[in-house]
Protein backbone atom coordinates (compact mmCIF):
# COMPACT_ATOMS: atom_id res chain seq x y z
CA UNK A 1 0.00 0.00 0.00
CA UNK A 2 1.23 3.48 -0.87
CA UNK A 3 0.74 6.61 1.18
CA UNK A 4 0.02 8.73 -1.91
CA UNK A 5 -0.62 7.95 -5.56
CA UNK A 6 -0.16 10.88 -7.90
CA UNK A 7 -1.81 10.85 -11.32
CA UNK A 8 0.46 12.67 -13.75
CA UNK A 9 4.21 13.25 -13.81
CA UNK A 10 4.35 16.72 -15.29
CA UNK A 11 6.02 19.51 -13.31
CA UNK A 12 3.22 19.64 -10.73
CA UNK A 13 3.10 15.89 -10.09
CA UNK A 14 6.88 15.49 -10.02
CA UNK A 15 7.33 18.45 -7.67
CA UNK A 16 4.66 17.12 -5.34
CA UNK A 17 6.27 13.68 -5.31
CA UNK A 18 9.61 15.23 -4.36
CA UNK A 19 8.02 17.34 -1.61
CA UNK A 20 6.38 14.24 -0.13
CA UNK A 21 9.61 12.23 -0.28
CA UNK A 22 11.36 14.93 1.79
CA UNK A 23 9.12 13.58 4.58
CA UNK A 24 9.57 9.85 3.80
CA UNK A 25 6.08 9.47 2.36
CA UNK A 26 5.65 6.37 0.16
CA UNK A 27 4.79 7.81 -3.25
CA UNK A 28 3.83 6.29 -6.59
CA UNK A 29 3.46 8.56 -9.63
CA UNK A 30 1.58 7.11 -12.60
CA UNK A 31 2.05 8.83 -15.96
CA UNK A 32 0.00 7.87 -19.01
CA UNK A 33 2.74 8.82 -21.46
CA UNK A 34 5.65 6.40 -21.99
CA UNK A 35 9.19 7.32 -20.95
CA UNK A 36 9.80 11.00 -21.58
CA UNK A 37 10.92 11.28 -25.17
CA UNK A 38 9.75 14.50 -26.74
CA UNK A 39 10.57 16.45 -29.85
CA UNK A 40 8.80 19.46 -28.33
CA UNK A 41 11.34 21.97 -27.13
CA UNK A 42 8.89 24.65 -26.05
CA UNK A 43 10.50 27.32 -23.91
CA UNK A 44 8.64 28.15 -20.71
CA UNK A 45 9.36 30.86 -18.17
CA UNK A 46 9.97 30.26 -14.50
CA UNK A 47 8.94 33.37 -12.61
CA UNK A 48 10.50 34.81 -9.47
CA UNK A 49 8.45 32.91 -6.89
CA UNK A 50 9.09 29.58 -8.62
CA UNK A 51 12.80 30.36 -8.78
CA UNK A 52 12.73 31.03 -5.03
CA UNK A 53 11.10 27.65 -4.42
CA UNK A 54 13.71 25.95 -6.60
CA UNK A 55 16.45 27.71 -4.60
CA UNK A 56 14.85 26.50 -1.36
CA UNK A 57 15.06 22.90 -2.57
CA UNK A 58 18.59 23.14 -3.99
CA UNK A 59 17.49 22.84 -7.62
CA UNK A 60 18.17 26.31 -8.96
CA UNK A 61 21.79 25.80 -10.04
CA UNK A 62 20.78 22.79 -12.11
CA UNK A 63 18.10 24.84 -13.82
CA UNK A 64 20.35 27.84 -14.45
CA UNK A 65 22.78 25.65 -16.35
CA UNK A 66 20.08 24.94 -18.95
CA UNK A 67 18.10 28.18 -18.92
CA UNK A 68 18.38 31.73 -20.10
CA UNK A 69 17.91 34.62 -17.70
CA UNK A 70 15.76 37.52 -18.88
CA UNK A 71 14.59 40.73 -17.19
CA UNK A 72 11.17 40.81 -15.57
CA UNK A 73 9.66 43.21 -18.05
CA UNK A 74 6.77 43.11 -20.47
CA UNK A 75 5.18 40.21 -18.61
CA UNK A 76 1.75 41.80 -18.14
CA UNK A 77 -0.25 41.68 -21.39
CA UNK A 78 3.06 42.06 -23.28
CA UNK A 79 3.01 45.78 -22.47
CA UNK A 80 6.58 46.92 -22.93
CA UNK A 81 7.46 48.46 -19.59
CA UNK A 82 10.73 47.98 -17.70
CA UNK A 83 10.82 45.88 -14.57
CA UNK A 84 10.32 47.84 -11.35
CA UNK A 85 13.54 48.80 -9.62
CA UNK A 86 14.38 46.85 -6.48
CA UNK A 87 12.10 43.82 -6.71
CA UNK A 88 12.33 42.22 -3.28
CA UNK A 89 14.05 38.98 -4.26
CA UNK A 90 17.53 37.60 -4.76
CA UNK A 91 16.16 35.96 -7.93
CA UNK A 92 14.54 38.94 -9.68
CA UNK A 93 14.54 37.61 -13.23
CA UNK A 94 12.71 35.22 -15.52
CA UNK A 95 14.33 31.95 -16.51
CA UNK A 96 13.48 30.73 -19.99
CA UNK A 97 14.00 26.98 -20.09
CA UNK A 98 12.96 24.12 -22.38
CA UNK A 99 9.89 22.46 -20.88
CA UNK A 100 11.14 18.89 -21.53
CA UNK A 101 14.20 19.71 -19.45
CA UNK A 102 12.28 21.00 -16.44
CA UNK A 103 9.94 18.01 -16.67
CA UNK A 104 12.90 15.64 -16.71
CA UNK A 105 14.80 17.43 -13.95
CA UNK A 106 11.85 17.43 -11.55
CA UNK A 107 11.08 13.78 -12.28
CA UNK A 108 14.73 12.82 -11.70
CA UNK A 109 14.71 14.86 -8.48
CA UNK A 110 11.66 12.97 -7.24
CA UNK A 111 13.20 9.60 -8.14
CA UNK A 112 16.49 10.54 -6.44
CA UNK A 113 14.49 11.17 -3.27
CA UNK A 114 12.84 7.74 -3.53
CA UNK A 115 9.59 8.27 -5.44
CA UNK A 116 8.41 5.48 -7.73
CA UNK A 117 7.36 6.54 -11.23
CA UNK A 118 5.36 4.19 -13.44
CA UNK A 119 5.15 5.44 -17.03
CA UNK A 120 2.86 4.28 -19.79
CA UNK A 121 -0.18 3.80 -17.58
CA UNK A 122 -3.07 6.04 -16.63
CA UNK A 123 -5.57 6.29 -13.81
CA UNK A 124 -8.90 5.04 -15.16
CA UNK A 125 -10.97 5.30 -12.00
CA UNK A 126 -10.97 5.13 -8.21
CA UNK A 127 -13.10 4.54 -5.16
CA UNK A 128 -12.44 6.10 -1.77
CA UNK A 129 -13.49 5.06 1.71
CA UNK A 130 -12.68 6.08 5.27
CA UNK A 131 -9.31 4.30 5.19
CA UNK A 132 -7.97 5.14 1.74
CA UNK A 133 -8.42 5.08 -2.03
CA UNK A 134 -8.51 2.13 -4.41
CA UNK A 135 -7.07 3.28 -7.74
CA UNK A 136 -7.75 1.41 -10.98
CA UNK A 137 -5.27 1.77 -13.82
CA UNK A 138 -6.13 1.59 -17.51
CA UNK A 139 -4.69 -1.94 -17.75
CA UNK A 140 -7.01 -3.15 -14.99
CA UNK A 141 -4.43 -3.17 -12.17
CA UNK A 142 -5.86 -2.02 -8.84
CA UNK A 143 -3.69 -0.26 -6.28
CA UNK A 144 -4.36 0.88 -2.76
CA UNK A 145 -3.28 4.23 -1.30
CA UNK A 146 -4.13 6.46 1.62
CA UNK A 147 -4.55 9.49 -0.67
CA UNK A 148 -4.83 10.21 -4.41
CA UNK A 149 -3.78 13.50 -6.00
CA UNK A 150 -4.85 14.37 -9.53
CA UNK A 151 -2.06 16.24 -11.33
CA UNK A 152 -3.25 14.90 -14.67
CA UNK A 153 -3.81 18.10 -16.57
CA UNK A 154 -6.65 20.08 -18.07
CA UNK A 155 -8.56 16.96 -19.15
CA UNK A 156 -8.07 15.37 -15.74
CA UNK A 157 -9.60 11.93 -15.30
CA UNK A 158 -9.33 12.30 -11.53
CA UNK A 159 -11.28 15.56 -11.54
CA UNK A 160 -13.93 14.13 -13.87
CA UNK A 161 -14.40 10.97 -11.80
CA UNK A 162 -14.45 13.02 -8.61
CA UNK A 163 -17.49 14.87 -9.94
CA UNK A 164 -16.58 18.32 -8.67
CA UNK A 165 -17.74 21.39 -10.55
CA UNK A 166 -15.34 23.06 -12.97
CA UNK A 167 -17.10 26.34 -13.73
CA UNK A 168 -15.80 29.01 -16.06
CA UNK A 169 -15.91 30.01 -19.70
CA UNK A 170 -15.27 27.93 -22.83
CA UNK A 171 -12.75 29.07 -25.42
CA UNK A 172 -13.83 32.02 -27.57
CA UNK A 173 -10.58 32.56 -29.46
CA UNK A 174 -7.67 30.40 -30.50
CA UNK A 175 -4.00 31.21 -30.86
CA UNK A 176 -1.27 29.29 -32.69
CA UNK A 177 2.10 29.03 -31.00
CA UNK A 178 5.29 27.34 -32.13
CA UNK A 179 9.02 27.53 -32.65
CA UNK A 180 10.39 27.43 -36.17
CA UNK A 181 13.10 28.68 -38.48
CA UNK A 182 12.38 31.96 -40.31
CA UNK A 183 13.77 32.94 -43.70
CA UNK A 184 13.13 36.68 -43.55
CA UNK A 185 15.77 39.10 -42.30
CA UNK A 186 15.79 40.29 -38.70
CA UNK A 187 15.19 43.87 -39.90
CA UNK A 188 12.13 42.89 -41.96
CA UNK A 189 10.72 40.87 -39.07
CA UNK A 190 11.21 43.67 -36.54
CA UNK A 191 9.58 46.28 -38.76
CA UNK A 192 6.59 44.08 -39.63
CA UNK A 193 6.01 42.93 -36.05
CA UNK A 194 6.08 46.52 -34.78
CA UNK A 195 3.48 47.52 -37.35
CA UNK A 196 1.19 44.52 -36.75
CA UNK A 197 1.33 44.72 -32.95
CA UNK A 198 -0.03 48.25 -33.06
CA UNK A 199 -3.43 46.68 -33.76
CA UNK A 200 -2.90 42.99 -32.91
CA UNK A 201 -1.08 42.67 -29.53
CA UNK A 202 -1.46 38.87 -29.55
CA UNK A 203 0.97 38.67 -32.49
CA UNK A 204 4.71 38.16 -31.94
CA UNK A 205 7.90 36.71 -33.36
CA UNK A 206 10.62 36.44 -30.73
CA UNK A 207 14.15 35.34 -31.76
CA UNK A 208 15.96 32.48 -30.04
CA UNK A 209 19.09 32.69 -32.19
CA UNK A 210 20.34 30.81 -35.24
CA UNK A 211 17.31 31.89 -37.24
CA UNK A 212 14.79 30.23 -34.89
CA UNK A 213 11.80 32.24 -33.63
CA UNK A 214 8.93 31.71 -31.24
CA UNK A 215 5.86 32.56 -33.31
CA UNK A 216 2.50 33.53 -31.82
CA UNK A 217 -0.34 34.33 -34.18
CA UNK A 218 -4.14 34.45 -33.73
CA UNK A 219 -5.92 31.43 -35.19
CA UNK A 220 -8.65 31.53 -37.81
CA UNK A 221 -11.28 29.80 -35.65
CA UNK A 222 -11.73 27.88 -32.40
CA UNK A 223 -11.16 24.15 -32.83
CA UNK A 224 -13.18 21.86 -30.60
CA UNK A 225 -10.31 19.37 -30.41
CA UNK A 226 -7.08 21.17 -29.55
CA UNK A 227 -5.23 17.92 -28.90
CA UNK A 228 -4.35 17.92 -32.63
CA UNK A 229 -1.50 20.34 -33.28
CA UNK A 230 -1.73 22.81 -36.16
CA UNK A 231 0.30 22.35 -39.31
CA UNK A 232 3.03 24.59 -40.64
CA UNK A 233 0.62 25.54 -43.43
CA UNK A 234 -1.86 26.77 -40.79
CA UNK A 235 0.85 29.12 -39.53
CA UNK A 236 1.70 30.31 -43.03
CA UNK A 237 -1.93 31.09 -43.83
CA UNK A 238 -2.48 33.04 -40.62
CA UNK A 239 0.79 34.94 -40.91
CA UNK A 240 -0.11 36.00 -44.46
CA UNK A 241 -3.64 36.97 -43.40
CA UNK A 242 -2.49 39.12 -40.47
CA UNK A 243 1.01 40.31 -41.39
CA UNK A 244 0.88 40.10 -45.20
CA UNK A 245 3.84 37.70 -45.23
CA UNK A 246 4.67 34.27 -43.87
CA UNK A 247 8.30 35.36 -43.18
CA UNK A 248 9.52 32.21 -44.94
CA UNK A 249 8.82 30.01 -41.91
CA UNK A 250 10.07 26.42 -42.13
CA UNK A 251 11.56 23.55 -40.10
CA UNK A 252 9.26 23.76 -37.04
CA UNK A 253 10.51 22.45 -33.71
CA UNK A 254 7.01 22.18 -32.31
CA UNK A 255 3.56 23.56 -33.08
CA UNK A 256 0.56 23.92 -30.81
CA UNK A 257 -2.72 25.73 -30.36
CA UNK A 258 -4.37 27.10 -27.27
CA UNK A 259 -7.69 28.70 -26.50
CA UNK A 260 -8.80 31.15 -23.84
CA UNK A 261 -10.96 28.70 -21.88
CA UNK A 262 -10.87 29.70 -18.21
CA UNK A 263 -12.08 27.37 -15.45
CA UNK A 264 -11.47 26.82 -11.73
CA UNK A 265 -12.50 23.73 -9.82
CA UNK A 266 -14.97 24.35 -6.99
CA UNK A 267 -13.06 22.23 -4.46
CA UNK A 268 -9.40 21.23 -4.33
CA UNK A 269 -10.16 18.39 -1.95
CA UNK A 270 -12.92 15.83 -1.57
CA UNK A 271 -12.10 13.42 1.24
CA UNK A 272 -8.89 11.60 0.38
CA UNK A 273 -8.68 12.88 -3.19
CA UNK A 274 -7.05 16.20 -4.05
CA UNK A 275 -6.35 18.19 -7.21
CA UNK A 276 -3.39 20.34 -8.24
CA UNK A 277 -2.05 22.15 -11.28
CA UNK A 278 -4.06 22.16 -14.50
CA UNK A 279 -6.40 19.53 -13.06
CA UNK A 280 -7.64 22.29 -10.75
CA UNK A 281 -7.42 25.37 -12.99
CA UNK A 282 -7.05 26.21 -16.66
CA UNK A 283 -6.53 29.60 -18.25
CA UNK A 284 -4.86 31.21 -21.26
CA UNK A 285 -1.04 31.32 -21.13
CA UNK A 286 -1.01 35.12 -20.84
CA UNK A 287 1.88 36.04 -18.58
CA UNK A 288 3.27 32.49 -18.63
CA UNK A 289 1.78 31.58 -15.25
CA UNK A 290 0.43 28.04 -15.71
CA UNK A 291 3.45 25.88 -14.92
CA UNK A 292 4.44 28.23 -12.11
CA UNK A 293 0.99 28.06 -10.52
CA UNK A 294 1.05 24.25 -10.54
CA UNK A 295 4.53 23.99 -9.00
CA UNK A 296 3.47 26.43 -6.28
CA UNK A 297 0.36 24.29 -5.62
CA UNK A 298 2.64 21.30 -5.10
CA UNK A 299 4.91 23.05 -2.59
CA UNK A 300 1.91 24.31 -0.64
CA UNK A 301 0.33 20.85 -0.49
CA UNK A 302 3.31 18.55 0.02
CA UNK A 303 4.24 19.21 3.66
CA UNK A 304 0.60 19.43 4.75
CA UNK A 305 -0.29 16.06 3.23
CA UNK A 306 2.88 14.54 4.68
CA UNK A 307 1.96 15.85 8.13
CA UNK A 308 -1.46 14.28 7.89
CA UNK A 309 0.01 10.94 6.81
CA UNK A 310 2.52 10.91 9.66
CA UNK A 311 -0.18 11.80 12.16
CA UNK A 312 1.08 15.09 13.56
CA UNK A 313 -1.02 17.44 11.43
CA UNK A 314 -4.59 18.25 12.44
CA UNK A 315 -7.28 17.72 9.80
CA UNK A 316 -7.66 21.47 9.50
CA UNK A 317 -4.09 21.82 8.17
CA UNK A 318 -4.91 19.83 5.04
CA UNK A 319 -8.02 21.96 4.53
CA UNK A 320 -5.83 25.07 4.31
CA UNK A 321 -4.58 23.82 0.94
CA UNK A 322 -7.90 24.72 -0.70
CA UNK A 323 -8.37 27.84 1.43
CA UNK A 324 -4.99 29.24 0.38
CA UNK A 325 -4.58 28.10 -3.21
CA UNK A 326 -8.11 28.52 -4.54
CA UNK A 327 -8.05 32.35 -4.13
CA UNK A 328 -4.59 32.48 -5.70
CA UNK A 329 -5.81 30.60 -8.76
CA UNK A 330 -8.92 32.80 -8.94
CA UNK A 331 -6.68 35.86 -9.06
CA UNK A 332 -4.56 34.30 -11.82
CA UNK A 333 -7.71 33.55 -13.82
CA UNK A 334 -8.83 37.15 -13.44
CA UNK A 335 -5.52 38.64 -14.54
CA UNK A 336 -5.35 36.32 -17.57
CA UNK A 337 -8.92 37.27 -18.49
CA UNK A 338 -7.85 40.91 -18.34
CA UNK A 339 -4.75 40.27 -20.43
CA UNK A 340 -6.77 38.45 -23.08
CA UNK A 341 -9.18 41.37 -23.30
CA UNK A 342 -6.24 43.76 -23.67
CA UNK A 343 -5.04 41.69 -26.65
CA UNK A 344 -8.32 42.20 -28.49
CA UNK A 345 -8.28 44.26 -31.68
CA UNK A 346 -11.66 45.84 -30.83
CA UNK A 347 -11.64 49.62 -30.22
CA UNK A 348 -12.81 49.40 -26.59
CA UNK A 349 -10.12 46.98 -25.35
CA UNK A 350 -7.50 48.86 -27.38
CA UNK A 351 -8.49 52.11 -25.64
CA UNK A 352 -8.17 50.41 -22.24
CA UNK A 353 -4.77 49.05 -23.28
CA UNK A 354 -3.54 52.51 -24.22
CA UNK A 355 -4.77 53.89 -20.89
CA UNK A 356 -3.14 51.08 -18.90
CA UNK A 357 0.09 51.59 -20.83
CA UNK A 358 0.11 55.18 -19.57
CA UNK A 359 -0.75 54.16 -16.01
CA UNK A 360 2.11 51.65 -15.92
CA UNK A 361 4.52 54.57 -16.11
CA UNK A 362 3.67 54.98 -12.42
CA UNK A 363 5.97 52.66 -10.49
CA UNK A 364 3.24 51.55 -8.07
CA UNK A 365 0.98 50.40 -10.91
CA UNK A 366 3.76 48.68 -12.82
CA UNK A 367 5.00 46.96 -9.65
CA UNK A 368 1.50 45.82 -8.65
CA UNK A 369 0.79 44.19 -12.01
CA UNK A 370 4.19 42.56 -12.41
CA UNK A 371 4.17 41.20 -8.84
CA UNK A 372 0.87 39.51 -9.66
CA UNK A 373 2.51 37.64 -12.54
CA UNK A 374 5.68 36.66 -10.69
CA UNK A 375 3.64 35.64 -7.59
CA UNK A 376 5.66 37.56 -5.01
CA UNK A 377 2.63 39.57 -3.88
CA UNK A 378 0.73 36.56 -2.50
CA UNK A 379 -0.37 36.95 1.10
CA UNK A 380 -2.26 34.09 2.74
CA UNK A 381 -4.81 35.05 5.38
CA UNK A 382 -3.34 33.91 8.70
CA UNK A 383 -5.37 36.37 10.74
CA UNK A 384 -4.53 39.84 12.03
CA UNK A 385 -0.90 40.85 12.27
CA UNK A 386 1.90 42.77 10.53
CA UNK A 387 1.88 42.97 6.75
CA UNK A 388 4.70 40.40 6.57
CA UNK A 389 2.47 37.74 8.17
CA UNK A 390 1.29 35.32 5.49
CA UNK A 391 3.77 36.54 2.90
CA UNK A 392 6.79 34.70 1.56
CA UNK A 393 10.13 35.74 3.05
CA UNK A 394 12.90 36.62 0.59
CA UNK A 395 16.23 34.83 0.86
CA UNK A 396 18.40 36.36 3.58
CA UNK A 397 22.08 36.43 4.44
CA UNK A 398 22.64 34.73 7.81
CA UNK A 399 25.72 34.15 9.91
CA UNK A 400 25.49 30.50 8.86
CA UNK A 401 24.87 31.16 5.14
CA UNK A 402 21.73 31.72 3.12
CA UNK A 403 18.25 31.28 4.59
CA UNK A 404 16.89 29.25 1.70
CA UNK A 405 19.66 26.69 2.13
CA UNK A 406 18.10 25.91 5.52
CA UNK A 407 14.76 25.05 3.86
CA UNK A 408 16.08 22.28 1.62
CA UNK A 409 14.61 19.48 3.71
CA UNK A 410 11.07 20.86 3.72
CA UNK A 411 10.97 21.58 7.45
CA UNK A 412 9.68 24.62 9.30
CA UNK A 413 12.25 27.18 10.45
CA UNK A 414 12.25 29.67 13.32
CA UNK A 415 14.58 32.63 12.79
CA UNK A 416 15.31 34.00 16.28
CA UNK A 417 17.11 37.30 16.83
CA UNK A 418 16.35 37.31 20.59
CA UNK A 419 18.46 34.26 21.61
CA UNK A 420 15.60 33.28 23.94
CA UNK A 421 13.40 30.95 21.89
CA UNK A 422 13.43 27.19 21.33
CA UNK A 423 11.54 24.57 19.33
CA UNK A 424 11.75 21.87 22.01
CA UNK A 425 8.95 19.39 21.34
CA UNK A 426 8.88 20.18 17.62
CA UNK A 427 12.52 19.58 16.73
CA UNK A 428 11.53 16.61 14.55
CA UNK A 429 9.59 19.02 12.30
CA UNK A 430 11.08 22.48 12.84
CA UNK A 431 14.61 23.91 12.89
CA UNK A 432 15.73 27.03 14.72
CA UNK A 433 18.28 29.58 13.55
CA UNK A 434 19.57 31.86 16.30
CA UNK A 435 21.00 34.88 14.54
CA UNK A 436 20.85 38.30 16.25
CA UNK A 437 22.22 39.92 13.09
CA UNK A 438 19.62 38.55 10.69
CA UNK A 439 18.33 41.26 8.35
CA UNK A 440 14.83 41.37 9.80
CA UNK A 441 12.74 44.16 11.28
CA UNK A 442 11.09 41.77 13.76
CA UNK A 443 12.43 39.93 16.83
CA UNK A 444 11.65 36.44 15.50
CA UNK A 445 9.46 34.64 13.00
CA UNK A 446 8.27 31.18 12.05
CA UNK A 447 8.58 30.05 8.45
CA UNK A 448 6.50 27.22 7.03
CA UNK A 449 8.24 24.74 4.68
CA UNK A 450 6.88 26.70 1.70
CA UNK A 451 8.66 29.85 2.90
CA UNK A 452 5.60 31.78 4.11
CA UNK A 453 5.73 33.61 7.44
CA UNK A 454 3.37 31.90 9.89
CA UNK A 455 4.18 33.86 13.07
CA UNK A 456 5.97 37.04 14.16
CA UNK A 457 6.82 37.83 17.77
CA UNK A 458 9.25 37.28 20.61
CA UNK A 459 7.49 35.28 23.36
CA UNK A 460 7.90 31.51 23.74
CA UNK A 461 4.31 30.85 24.75
CA UNK A 462 3.00 32.64 21.68
CA UNK A 463 5.46 30.75 19.46
CA UNK A 464 4.38 27.44 20.99
CA UNK A 465 0.76 28.21 20.15
CA UNK A 466 1.62 28.81 16.51
CA UNK A 467 3.93 25.79 16.32
CA UNK A 468 0.94 23.72 17.44
CA UNK A 469 -1.33 25.34 14.87
CA UNK A 470 0.98 24.60 11.95
CA UNK A 471 3.01 21.60 13.12
CA UNK A 472 0.74 19.76 15.55
CA UNK A 473 1.20 18.85 19.17
CA UNK A 474 4.71 18.75 20.65
CA UNK A 475 6.46 15.40 21.01
CA UNK A 476 9.72 14.18 22.43
CA UNK A 477 10.63 12.41 19.21
CA UNK A 478 14.30 12.78 18.27
CA UNK A 479 15.11 14.79 15.18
Amino acid sequence: MFDVIIAGCGPTGAMLAAELRLHDVRVLVVEKEPEQVSSRVRIVSLHVRSLELMAMRGLLDRLLAHGRQRPVDGVFAAIAKPAPVGLDSAYAYQLGIPQPFINRLLEEHAIELGAQVQSGCAVAGFEQDDEGVTVELADGERLRSRYLVGCDGARSTVRTRLGVGFPGEPARTETLMGEMAVGASREEIAATVTKVRATTPAFSLRPFGEGVYAVVVPGAAVREDRTQPPTLEDFRQQLRAIAGTDFGVHSPRWLSRFGDATRLVERYRVGRVLLAGDAAHIHPPAGGQGLNLGVQDAVNLGWKLAGRIHGWAPETLLDTYHCERHPVAADVLDNTRAQVELASTEPGPQAVRRLLTELMDFDAVNRHLIEKIIATAIRYDFGPGPDLLGRRLPDLDLESGRLYDRLRHGRGVVVDRTRRLSVDGWSDRVDIITDPGAALDVPALLLRPDGHVAWIGEHQQDLNSHLTRWFGEPTDAPR
